[in-house]
């Protein structure tokens, strides 16, 4: 298309236009900048003489005279016999609302669109309020945005009426994604055997959900705005028929499931260890055969319970490894940064980026890793305005990682549960730190320090997955063995020092977050110790 642009009447500003011009240009078309304080006579006489597609109107004054103008603007157009053009106006909100009441305008831009809604009305694709409802699968979702990631928020309200209202008014805001919905431990523990539910506790952690017809409403109610993706918390126990519920009710886009958690391990049901483990792999092997995308979400459960950064890294390769073994084609990676909360920046970066290169190695034609990377919710100041510079902080570190999903938490999380409102508040934040650094941001992976705590991981990695390996010896496949995946555990391969006193783990291992890492720590010498050093004092 051709595209003729300006500022008309007695306005001067331009950047907007000049920007929304660029991007035109950049998916391929054809553009004029005739200037600012253009007579509309002279924009509209342009548009008839270089026989352009399409008059794009800047107007960043008052409404008032905005609205005059735009009374002109609509007895002017016949005359130059440009009914059958695209107008597209800019402005300010204010003089953006006067516009679209105007008539005249097939498409009006205010400044609060998100970029790619400007760069996906450029480039032909109708967006959600042309009609067009976004894909609805994960991965053509991904592909649809790029190389703008997906945004995702978790929402769950102890009461469920306004859980759904919540649900709607975030669904036609158009901002997020992918909607996480997230239960009540009553819910997650015993959805399926209400008779063992203390009512006393109902929406401690989230939304009661307590019928299918619930997960359903909810659903309805995100059938607006853009469309988002809903996807649901795995239950702590009955996973299975979590899935498979999940799924059948609300498309969930992808699931999530440990490897050692939700047991006896942290107290969140009271499975065995051994039964965990069987059952989270016949899950993990339920949505392989049905080719659904796939979390393992464990990684993150080590680090917030002050694991050595190595065996978050560890576990890491054996999630990826477990699910792409067990049939899974698109698996999703999450990285929780700022877990523990002592960790700086530079132990943070280099720990993500040996995260992912280590599960990469994995990656081939069967296996895609969709990479996922959120702030973490325990270093998240009670106070909302400082909260506010850990979210967009987190928020930029993070995007070294280059991620498809970009997975917001709220700013008020460190004290109460999100709103609707402070939701959307957060997700703007987040998608003004992508609009300033997603495209041409210097490389911070690029820092000696990064690259050297990077090495020191991977090595702690290996030695962890070498151990491991070892407790199988003789097996044909140790890694996905139950008894030597519980025995992982129990021998303080893997440990945390918060897990003292659970009957299935040790507990025993010390850490020291002083340099803004979390390592193993020899108490007796007052110094880090390597995992390999570690492992050799438990007999590895």
């Amino acid at each position: 298309m051709k595209i003729i642009g300006a500022a008309v009447g007695n306005d001067v500003h331009i950047g907007g236009l000049l920007n929304f011009l660029r991007l035109a240009e950049e998916a391929g078309h054809r553009t004029i900048c005739l200037g600012v304080a253009v007579p509309l006579e002279a924009l509209l006489e342009a548009a008839r003489r270089e026989k352009a597609d399409a008059i794009a109107v800047s107007y960043r004054l008052s409404p008032e005279s905005g609205s005059n103008l735009f009374g002109q603007l609509k007895e002017l157009i016949p005359e130059y016999g440009l009914q059958d053009k695209v107008f597209l106006f800019g402005g300010t909100p204010p003089v953006a609302e006067i516009a679209r009441k105007a008539g005249i305008f097939q498409k009006v831009f205010s400044g609060l669109e998100p970029l790619e809604e400007l760069r996906s009305f450029l480039s032909g694709e109708e967006f959600q309020s042309k009609g067009t409802i976004p894909p609805q699968n994960l991965v053509e979702r991904i592909d649809y945005f790029a190389p703008y990631p997906l945004i995702r928020h978790h929402f769950g309200l102890p009461d469920l009426e306004e859980t759904i209202k919540g649900v709607r008014e975030i669904s036609q805001a158009g901002i997020v994604d992918i909607i996480s919905l997230g239960p009540d431990q009553n819910a997650q523990e015993s959805f399926f055997r209400p008779e063992e539910m203390d009512h006393s506790l109902d929406g401690a952690g989230g939304v009661p959900l307590r019928k299918e017809e619930d997960l359903s409403r909810i659903f309805q109610e995100s059938r607006c705005g853009n469309y988002p993706l809903l996807r649901c918390y795995a239950g702590t126990r009955d996973l299975l028929r979590w899935a498979e519920m999940t799924v059948r009710l609300i498309n969930n886009a992808f699931g999530a499931v440990p490897i050692f958690w939700y047991s006896e391990l942290d107290g969140r049901s009271k499975r065995p260890l051994r039964e965990a483990i069987s059952e989270n792999l016949q899950v993990m092997r339920w949505y392989g055969e049905r080719k659904i995308p796939l979390e393992i979400n464990d990684p993150h459960q080590w680090s917030l319970r002050y694991a050595p950064d190595g065996v978050a890294i560890a576990d890491a390769f054996l999630g990826a490894f477990l699910a792409r073994e067990l049939g899974v084609n698109v698996y999703v990676q999450q990285y929780m940064f700022n877990t523990p909360p002592e960790t700086t920046a530079v132990n943070d970066l280099g720990k993500m980026l040996a995260q992912k290169e280590l599960i990469s190695t994995l990656e081939g034609p069967d296996f895609r890793i969709v990479h996922m990377v959120r702030a973490g919710l325990a270093h998240f100041s009670p106070d909302p305005d400082i909260a506010k510079g850990q979210l967009a902080a987190s928020t930029a570190i993070s995007l070294e990682l280059k991620p498809q999903i970009l997975h917001v938490v709220g700013y008020c999380e460190g004290d109460h549960a999100v709103t609707p409102r402070e939701l959307i508040e957060s997700v703007k934040i987040a998608r003004g730190v992508l609009r300033n650094l997603l495209e041409g941001s210097p490389s911070l992976s690029l820092d000696p320090r990064v690259i050297k705590r990077k090495e020191e991981l991977l090595e702690d990695a290996n030695s962890l997955l070498e151990a491991i390996r070892s407790l199988g010896k003789g097996r044909e496949n140790p890694l996905l063995d139950v008894e030597v995946l519980a025995q992982v555990v129990e021998s303080g391969i893997f440990d945390a020092p918060h897990l003292r006193g659970r009957p299935c783990a040790r507990g025993e291992v010390s850490v020291s977050t002083q340099d803004g890492s979390c390592r193993s720590f020899d108490q007796e010498k007052g110094k880090p110790l390597s995992e390999k050093e570690r492992l050799q004092k438990l007999g590895f």
